[in-house]
């Protein structure tokens, strides 16, 4: 299962809030919500982040192995 929840701390460390992720990176609300449940999203949308965040896909996202 992939997990979000580096995406929160890595967004905390930057100062950014998930207005910054709907309004400067172009993500709906209801991928956000998405993401707070660690629901399956598209890869572009981890490519955004990854983006506007000048972070790696390590620092927002987790496999953890039920």
């Amino acid at each position: 299962m992939i997990v979000f929840d580096r995406l929160w701390k890595t967004m905390e460390q930057k100062g950014v809030s998930t207005y910054f992720l709907r309004e400067k990176c172009g993500i709906d609300s209801k991928t956000v919500r998405r993401l707070k449940a660690n629901e399956n999203i598209e890869t572009k949308t981890l490519d955004k982040i990854c983006c506007a965040l000048d972070c790696g896909l390590d620092d927002i996202a987790e496999y953890i192995n039920d």
